[in-house]
C-alpha cells in the first residue's frame, strides 16, 4: 500500500497544505515546530479518527489538534492497496465516521464494520492493523527511538516481547501473570478467601441451610388449601341451611300472624259468647228484683201502719199529755200521706219499670242476635284463616322442598317445618354461632395461608437466590476455564513462537543487523534470562545492554521492519519521524542505502529537520521525493 496524496484544511497548526507522495522515498523537510509531527498525526488519524480520551495525557489528541480559530477541521487522504484498488477519505474530524470512496467516487462507507467506540473500521478491515499496531511497526517516532541509559532495559523488554509474542508491548509473562491475576480477582481459587466463587460458594452453603430450614412449606399449602376447602364448603352449606331457616321463619312468622289474627277471632269470639250470656243472664235477674224489693218494702210499710194504729188507739184509753197525742196523731197522719204518695210514686213507677224492662228486653234480645250473627261470622272467619294457614303451609313446604332438595331431604324439611318459631329461632341462633365461628376458622386459616405463602415466596425467593448462584458458580467455573484454557493456549503459542517464530525472527534479524552495521553485528539470538544478545566480529556475545545508543536504535529498527512483514499483508508504508538522530553519517548511509535496495515495494516517507538524509541519497543517487514545508 501506498499513500498518494494528502489534504489538510485545517488541523493542528496546518491550514489548507496539500502533500503529494511518491512510490518509494519521500523526503519531508522542514524546520523543527514545522509540522512534520502534525502530518504525522494527521496521517494515522485520518485512518483511525482522533481521541477524545486523555489516556494519560494533559489533553486529549482532538483538542490538541482542533484549530483555535475557524471550524474546518478536516482533510482528505488518497491511498492505494497492493491490489491497486484507490480509494478516498474525507473526514470531519468533529465527527465519528468518514466518508469513503472508491475509484468510481461511489461513496462505499457502509460496506465496512462500524464500532461504537472506534467508528468505521475501513482501515482495519483492509490492512488488519488496529492504529496500535500501526504507530508500533509502521510508524518510528522520534520520542520513540530517543532513549537514555535508563531506558535501554525498557527497550529490551520491547524486544523481548516481539521475540516471545510477536508484539512489542506484549509480554508473554506480563499476559500470563496478568490472566493468573484475573483468575484470582474474577473468580478466586479454591484457596483464597473472599474471591468471587468463595463468596458465591460461601452463599451457596448459606441458602442451601436456610432452605433446608425454611421446611416443606407446600406441603403445609397444601394441607391449608384442603382445610379451606372444606371450611369453606361448610360455610356454604351453613349459608344454605341459614337461608332455608330464615325462609322457615319468615314462613312461620307469617303462620304467627294467622295465628295470632285467629286467636284475637278466638277470643272475639268467646267474647261474643259471654256477653250474650250475661246478657241472657241480665234478663232472669231483671224479673226477679222488683218483686223482691217490693215485698220488703210492703212488709216494712204494714209493720210501720200497725205501729201507728196501735200508737193512735192507746192513746185514747190512756191519759197522756196532749202534745205527745198530736206528735203521734200528726205523725200518724204524715206518714200515711207519705205513704200513701209512695204508694202512687210507686204505682207510676212500676208500670215505668215494666215499661222500661220490655224496652231492655227487646233491646238486649236485640244485641243477642246481633251478637250471635257477629259470633257466626267471626265463626266463619276463623275457619277460612285456618284454611288459608293450610293452604299457604302447603305451598310453602312444596317451595321449600323444591329449592332446597339438593342440600336436605324432605324428611328434615318436613321435621323442620314442624317447629315453631321459637324452635327455628333457636336453630338459627346455633347455625349463626356455628357460621360465625367457621368464618372466624376460615380467616384464621387464610392468615395461615398468608403467612405460609409469604415464607413460600421466600422459600421461592431462597431458591431462585440459590438457582442465581449456581449460575453465577457455573458462570465463574466456566470463566476459570477459559482462563486456564487461555493459558495453556497462550503457552502453546508461546512454545510455538519459540519454536518457529523466534528462529525466523532471529534468523531476519541478524541479516538485517549484519547489513546495517557494515558485517560488525553477524548474529542476533534471544535468551529468555539475558535478553537479545549479539555476536561481535571476534565472535563474542554481548548483552545489547552494552551497545550503544545508536546501535539500540538500529537494533529496535530492525526488529520493527522484521516484524511489519509478518503482520500485515499489504506492503506498509514505513513512517520515520526524526528516527536517525542518533546516527552517524556511516550508519545513516548503511541504513538509508539498505531501505532503498531492500524495501523496494514500502513507500518510505521520512520526516527530517536536517539536510543529512538528502545529502546521502544525493550521494548514492538515490531517487527520491522531495517535500519542503
Amino acid at each position: 500500500m501506498k499513500i498518494n496524496y494528502l489534504k489538510i484544511n485545517e488541523f493542528g497548526k496546518l491550514k489548507n497544505k496539500e502533500i503529494k507522495l511518491k512510490n518509494n522515498i519521500n523526503l519531508i523537510y522542514g524546520k523543527n515546530e514545522s509540522g512534520k509531527t502534525t502530518i504525522l498525526k494527521f496521517i494515522s488519524s485520518m485512518f483511525y479518527g482522533i481521541s477524545k480520551n486523555k489516556n494519560g495525557q494533559v489533553i486529549c489528541d482532538f483538542d490538541k489538534y482542533k484549530p483555535w480559530k475557524g471550524d474546518d477541521f478536516s482533510g482528505k487522504i488518497k491511498y492505494e492497496l497492493d491490489n491497486k484498488e484507490e480509494y478516498e477519505i474525507y473526514r470531519e474530524f468533529s465527527k465519528k465516521n468518514p466518508k469513503i470512496y472508491n475509484s468510481n467516487l461511489e461513496d462505499i462507507s457502509k460496506e465496512f464494520s462500524i464500532d461504537k467506540t472506534k467508528g468505521n473500521r475501513f482501515f482495519y478491515e483492509q490492512t488488519k492493523m488496529d492504529e496500535e499496531l500501526f504507530l508500533a511497526t509502521n510508524v518510528v517516532e522520534q520520542d520513540k527511538i530517543i532513549l537514555d541509559p535508563n531506558s535501554q532495559n525498557m527497550l529490551t523488554q520491547k524486544i523481548a516481547n516481539i521475540l516471545s509474542s510477536g508484539e512489542d508491548s506484549v509480554s508473554y509473562k506480563k499476559v500470563t501473570n496478568n490472566l493468573s491475576k484475573k483468575l484470582l480477582e474474577e473468580v478466586g481459587t479454591e484457596r483464597s478467601t473472599d474471591r468471587p466463587i468463595n463468596r458465591v460458594l460461601d452463599e451457596i452453603e448459606r441458602l442451601k441451610e436456610l432452605k433446608k430450614e425454611m421446611g416443606n412449606y407446600s406441603n403445609i399449602q397444601e394441607e391449608l388449601k384442603d382445610r379451606k376447602k372444606l371450611v369453606s364448603d361448610e360455610i356454604v352449606n351453613l349459608q344454605n341451611e341459614i337461608e332455608l331457616l330464615n325462609e322457615l321463619k319468615k314462613v312461620k312468622q307469617d303462620e304467627e300472624k294467622k295465628n295470632e289474627e285467629l286467636e284475637i277471632n278466638t277470643k272475639i269470639t268467646d267474647d261474643y259468647n259471654d256477653k250474650i250470656c250475661k246478657l241472657k243472664d241480665k234478663t232472669h235477674d231483671d224479673k226477679k228484683k222488683p218483686e223482691d224489693k217490693k215485698s220488703k218494702i210492703d212488709i216494712v210499710n204494714i209493720f210501720l201502719i200497725t205501729i201507728f194504729a196501735v200508737l193512735n188507739i192507746i192513746i185514747n184509753f190512756i191519759n197522756i199529755p196532749s202534745i205527745f197525742k198530736n206528735i203521734i196523731i200528726y205523725s200518724t197522719i204524715i206518714y200515711l200521706l207519705v205513704y200513701f204518695i209512695k204508694y202512687l210514686k210507686n204505682k207510676f213507677n212500676k208500670n215505668k219499670i215494666i215499661k222500661n224492662n220490655n224496652l231492655e228486653k227487646i233491646k238486649i234480645e236485640k244485641e243477642i242476635e246481633i251478637l250471635e250473627e257477629n259470633k257466626i261470622n267471626k265463626e266463619k272467619e276463623i275457619l277460612k284463616i285456618k284454611e288459608e294457614i293450610k293452604n299457604k303451609n302447603n305451598v310453602n313446604l312444596n317451595y321449600i322442598e323444591n329449592k332446597y332438595n339438593k342440600i336436605i331431604n324432605k324428611e328434615e324439611i318436613n321435621n323442620l317445618f314442624n317447629k315453631n318459631l321459637s324452635q327455628i329461632n333457636n336453630e338459627l341462633d346455633y347455625l349463626n354461632n356455628t357460621y360465625n365461628n367457621k368464618k372466624v376458622e376460615l380467616n384464621t386459616i387464610l392468615i395461615e395461608e398468608k403467612n405460609n405463602n409469604e415464607k413460600l415466596e421466600k422459600k421461592i425467593e431462597c431458591e431462585e437466590e440459590l438457582e442465581k448462584y449456581y449460575e453465577e458458580e457455573v458462570r465463574l467455573r466456566k470463566l476459570e476455564r477459559i482462563i486456564n484454557l487461555v493459558k495453556e493456549t497462550l503457552e502453546e503459542a508461546y512454545n510455538e513462537m519459540k519454536n518457529e517464530v523466534t528462529p525466523k525472527f532471529t534468523k531476519d534479524l541478524s541479516l538485517l543487523i549484519e547489513k546495517i552495521s557494515s558485517n560488525k553485528y553477524k548474529k542476533a539470538s534471544f535468551d529468555a534470562d539475558s535478553g537479545l544478545i549479539v555476536e561481535k566480529e571476534d565472535g563474542e556475545y554481548i548483552s545489547c545492554n552494552n551497545l550503544s545508543l545508536g546501535t539500540i536504535d538500529q537494533l529496535y529498527l530492525s526488529l520493527r521492519l522484521s516484524a511489519m512483514n509478518e503482520i500485515s499483508d499489504e506492503k506498509m508504508p514505513i513512517i520515520l519521524d526524526e528516527t536517525f538522530a542518533y546516527y552517524d553519517n556511516e550508519r545513516l548511509m548503511n541504513i538509508i542505502k539498505f531501505m532503498a535496495e531492500d524495501y523496494t515495494d514500502n513507500q518510505i516517507i521520512i520526516f527530517t529537520c536536517s539536510n543529512r538524509e538528502k545529502e546521502i541519497l544525493d550521494e548514492l543517487n538515490i531517487e527520491y521525493n522531495m517535500v519542503n514545508l
